[in-house]
């Protein structure tokens, strides 16, 4: 038997909805954000799950906290796994850092492996600290389902490098949207992808949210 990951987007919170960049904000899950956590956990809590993986947010800790408390399984709190840092951008729609930081928008749209906003983060240096939390997965579990709970950018940044895409390309070639769910087995063959961005354990009416 070998080692499974799964990647849980957080649900739903008000920054989704909108679109304000959200990394070191620290917001609640939204009435459906909360539904989506309860329907991931009614869903996946007859699975077999070795360990709970998450990052210290209000919204990833609500995101778990009803399938930790469904299996009995204590989450184990990871800094590596927080969301990319937006720095100065922080609590801003596009459309505003767009006009206000447009040089460095623009570097950072075109390139964001190597270009950050301002004091925030690169998807380089994302990958790093995140890959961490990996590589103590791998280590610690070499069989069984291990959930992972993070964040938007986070979760794609981590499965390019686990599939071998340019981390310049995380915003073009995955999407994420809140409550998703990604699959990765680990083959004799390396990191092998089971399942992209999969809602369907929502009902409709949670899955066709806008903004999400």
């Amino acid at each position: 038997m070998s080692l499974t990951l799964y990647f849980l987007r957080h649900g739903e919170t008000t920054y989704s909805q909108t679109g304000r960049y959200c990394g070191a904000m620290n917001p609640e899950l939204t009435e459906a954000g909360v539904q989506m956590a309860q329907a991931f956990a009614d869903t996946y809590q007859h699975q077999t799950w070795e360990a709970v993986y998450v990052s210290p947010m209000k919204r990833t800790i609500a995101t778990a906290t009803p399938l930790c408390t469904a299996i009995g399984q204590t989450m184990q709190i990871r800094d590596g796994l927080k969301e990319m840092q937006y720095g100065t951008w922080e609590d801003a729609l596009p459309g505003l850092v767009k006009t206000q930081f447009l040089d460095e928008y623009l570097n950072w749209m075109t390139e964001p492996a190597w270009n950050a906003p301002a004091n925030g983060e690169t998807a380089v240096q994302i990958a790093t600290r995140a890959m961490s939390v990996i590589a103590e997965i791998e280590a610690a579990h070499t069989h069984g389902n291990v959930l992972v709970v993070s964040h938007k950018a986070t979760i794609r940044i981590i499965l390019c490098s686990l599939l071998g895409i340019d981390l310049g390309r995380y915003r073009d070639r995955i999407d994420m949207p809140a409550g998703a769910v990604s699959v990765v087995k680990f083959t004799k063959f390396g990191p092998m992808l089971q399942r992209m961005g999969d809602r369907a354990y929502m009902d409709d009416e949670l899955r066709n949210r806008e903004g999400t």
